[in-house]
């Protein structure tokens, strides 16, 4: 079941000859709904600006064409954030020497949620059972007779201070947003008996009309939406339903596949089953389904379908290409095979890692992660299996089993996914994921890829682990100069507020930490099997002397 919308506008100049408000409603496509909302918003172009109105007109015409071109995981708030603090550079470089100024309140409604970004001196309204709610608060200087002179607007300063409200939707709810010109000629008893009345179309123009009677003066907008349905969750309504494709049956090597001629099966575990194909051109791919015994567990078809549509979100050349798959009557996903190894079939293969294989691929690991959070995803399984080398030099991030999308992803209490030993300590305390967590991760990788050695030892997933003070790399690795020990210690603090707060934060600490000349280490911390060697040898020495002595 999809959000189903009911809405209903209108705008007037009023007394002025022209409208300098603007009024925008924008459904996109059915998947797009889903994963992004339906975006209406109400501007009200400043008339003491060189052009109000091209401020408000230009305001929700970005937003609209803007919003949508946003990545779909990232959070509503975020991106409205984003792209209303470019276009405030727009509005105050394009006035003619002065700023273009508008009021804006946008509302998104996504799953079963709404968020309103506000600035200005709209409002916004929620009637909820019965009862009315004004959820905004204008941004206007409190001094007698300067009641609608404000003091926050898009273009006004250069970094806008925009009010951000998020909440719950209920079935049957209706919320208004109306421009000062009907707010302020009308008090909120004669706005709910309007909207309260009867549902039918033209409650906005009755608000209009109304104010307009009561001397209104001033250009007058309103805009409504009611709620007739709910979605059953948000990022569901996204994914093309579970139940509407079977499992693949068991595959057998030289079998033709839906288009694919299967080579064999890489690999099964109780999540999933891999296996390795080839397209019509004869190149390499692997295909990623559910064993068959999973069929009946419609959680589990989801979150593959989670999986594949998040890998198609965040494209990029540190995760696998996926294969743009045409109509499939069976459950699973394809993606490119790169020749390689993971970072634990790696070290197995070829020991720890050397100091200079450490500064060419940390770089990569933690711009990978970066990319990911940027585009608002959390891996939650990073760990050595789970990155792989490819013979191109390039690393990527596999697995995306147990990836949470923040405002999309249903988060659940209890044990935390993932292995215990790159577990964040947080994580099991029950906090919800986090970025810190993908970074203690990385750092646990890092860590163990340079020492063999995990930096508060291997924890079982019966285990309830406590957190001290790790050992620094260098006392496993007398090589390992000092600031590899700083840049890894502080990605493993167990408080996540002590880590690094972004990926990027960490790469440009690895840089500067590169660049710096380093002291000069003891050599007994550079030598020390030289250094004793030299004391037991001099040692040795002495005590024969002393022993010619004592015998002449």
């Amino acid at each position: 079941m999809s959000l189903q919308l009911r809405i209903d506008e209108a705008s007037a100049a009023g007394p002025r000859k022209e409208n300098q408000d603007a009024v925008r409603v924008v459904t996109p496509a059915p998947q797009l709904a889903a994963s992004k909302g339906h975006l209406l918003a109400l501007a009200d172009g400043v008339s003491q600006c060189s052009d109000g109105g091209l401020a408000a007109r230009a305001t929700l015409q970005a937003l609209a064409l803007d919003y949508y071109s946003t990545p779909e995981t990232w959070s509503v708030t975020q991106a409205l954030e984003r792209l209303l603090t470019a276009h405030n550079r727009w509005l105050r470089a394009n006035g003619g020497g002065l700023p273009l100024l508008t009021t804006l309140t946008a509302l998104v409604l996504r799953g079963r949620r709404y968020t309103l970004a506000h600035i200005g001196d709209c409002r916004a309204y929620l009637l909820r059972n019965g009862r009315l709610r004004k959820l905004t608060n204008e941004h206007v200087w409190e001094q007698p007779g300067m009641e609608h002179v404000l003091k926050r607007a898009m273009g006004l300063d250069e970094h806008p201070l925009i009010d951000y409200l998020d909440g719950e939707l209920d079935e049957g709810d209706q919320l208004l947003l109306v421009s000062d010109g009907v707010w302020a000629y009308l008090n909120d008893q004669a706005i709910h008996d309007t909207l309260a009345a009867n549902d039918a179309p033209g409650r906005c123009q009755r608000l209009i009309d109304l104010a307009l009677a009561n001397g209104g003066q001033d250009n007058a907008s309103a805009l409504l939406v009611g709620i007739d349905t709910l979605p059953d969750s948000s990022l569901d309504d996204a994914l093309q339903p579970a139940d509407e494709r079977a499992l693949p049956p068991r595959l057998k090597p030289d079998q033709q596949f839906e288009g694919w001629h299967v080579q064999r099966e890489l690999g099964e575990t109780r999540q999933s089953l891999l296996y390795r194909v080839k397209d019509g051109l004869g190149q390499p791919w692997l295909l990623k389904t559910l064993p068959p015994q999973r069929q009946d567990e419609p959680q589990a078809c989801r979150e593959l379908l989670q999986e594949e549509w998040f890998l198609r979100r965040v494209a990029g050349q540190s995760v696998p290409e996926l294969h743009p798959l045409p109509e499939r009557q069976h459950h699973y996903y394809v993606m490119r095979e790169y020749a390689g190894q993971t970072l634990e079939q790696h070290k197995r293969e070829h020991g720890l890692w050397s100091l200079a294989l450490f500064q060419q691929l940390a770089p990569q690991l933690i711009k990978a992660v970066g990319l990911l959070h940027r585009r608002n995803l959390l891996h939650r399984d990073i760990k050595p299996d789970n990155l792989h080398l490819g013979d191109d030099g390039v690393l990527r991030l596999l697995d995306f089993g147990l990836a949470f999308c923040p405002g999309l992803s249903q988060w659940q209490t209890g044990n935390p996914p993932g292995t215990p030993s790159f577990i964040a300590p947080e994580a099991f305390a029950g906090a919800e994921p986090s970025p810190q967590q993908d970074l203690y991760a990385t750092g646990v990788s890092l860590y163990y890829l340079l020492t063999g050695h995990y930096p508060y030892g291997e924890i079982e997933a019966f285990q309830r682990p406590r957190f001290g003070r790790p050992a620094p790399p260098s006392r496993y690795r007398h090589d390992l100069p000092g600031w590899v020990d700083e840049c890894l210690l502080k990605a493993l603090e167990p408080d996540p507020d002590k880590r690094y707060e972004t990926a990027e934060e960490w790469l440009l600490a690895l840089e500067q930490a590169e660049r710096l000349p380093q002291p000069s280490r003891p050599l007994i911390e550079r030598e020390p099997l030289v250094v004793w060697r030299a004391v037991a040898l001099t040692s040795l020495a002495l005590n024969l002397v002393l022993l010619m002595l004592l015998l002449r």
